[in-house]
């Protein structure tokens, strides 16, 4: 019998991590690796995700409530994994205090959606699929998202897009929005506006827009006077990318994808050297 419940908990935490990828969400796993008595069971599981639901059980009803309170803690660093003593987070528990509990984060594969196949986007695509990112390159030139044109065994990984409508086809590539940042690096305004009209109703995790001061004023006024939230007008990042000097294409890329995955990771795009200029 407890082999079965075993595999029943397995299972039920199985089905919970293939929910979090379709809903781009995230969850902590929490495994116990050392146990300092009979219990919790070495190899115990329980899954947490970011909005406290709970699979699984270490076998203790106070454990579980301390672990669900220490992986939403534990979200909010840039840890991929840290094993814990119970005693660091759950003192009271004295007969446990030698538990060693490893806790993971579990996420949803990262994805690009980049509006735009030029030089810039084109860069960017490959960079960031370099990187780790599940692209969608979209543009409405069929010619600019020719499979002809990404032929590399990573390249194949690129999900190319020719637009009939901006609008339509963004909207289908962000999806739910979570775990999504977009790059809208067109080619001109009425791209632009387009591109950008879509992203903010779709809610990702990053927007940013590339060009001139002048030209993304241009297209936050347009959406403003159409009566777009200035809160989310505020959000998006305009012109895009950090500061590093860019001046070719990759190295513009390289600028863009640097702040997206500063956004991602809550970085904050100061050099780590800084500390030794204090």
């Amino acid at each position: 019998m407890a082999n079965e419940n075993e595999q029943t908990t397995a299972q039920l935490i199985s089905n919970a991590i293939t929910e979090l990828h379709e809903r781009g969400t995230r969850a902590v796993l929490a495994t116990v690796v050392e146990s300092s008595g009979n219990y919790p069971t070495v190899g115990a599981k329980l899954f947490v995700n970011e909005s406290g639901k709970r699979v699984g059980s270490l076998g203790d009803s106070d454990l579980d409530n301390a672990i669900a309170s220490q992986a939403i803690t534990f979200l909010q660093t840039r840890d991929e994994a840290r094993i814990f003593k119970t005693s660091e987070f759950v003192p009271q528990l004295a007969q446990l205090s030698e538990t060693k509990i490893l806790f993971e984060r579990l996420e949803a594969e990262p994805r690009l959606v980049i509006a735009g196949a030029g030089h810039v986007g084109a860069s960017l695509a490959r960079l960031a699929t370099i990187a780790g990112y599940r692209v969608t390159l979209i543009d409405d030139r069929a010619e600019f998202v020719d499979r002809n044109l990404f032929t590399s065994s990573l390249e194949e990984n690129i999900e190319l897009v020719a637009a009939e409508d901006w609008q339509d086809e963004m909207r289908r590539a962000i999806g739910n929005g979570r775990a999504v940042s977009v790059a809208i690096v067109t080619r001109g305004h009425k791209q632009d506006e387009e591109c950008l009209r879509a992203a903010i109703a779709a809610r990702p995790d990053y927007i940013g827009m590339i060009g001139s001061k002048r030209r993304t004023n241009i297209v936050l006024e347009k959406l403003r006077e159409e009566g777009a939230d200035e809160a989310d007008l505020k959000k998006v990042r305009a012109p895009i990318g950090l500061d590093i000097g860019a001046v070719s294409p990759e190295e513009v890329a390289l600028s863009i994808l640097t702040e997206i995955v500063a956004e991602r990771r809550g970085g904050s795009g100061a050099p780590l050297s800084s500390w030794r200029r204090s």
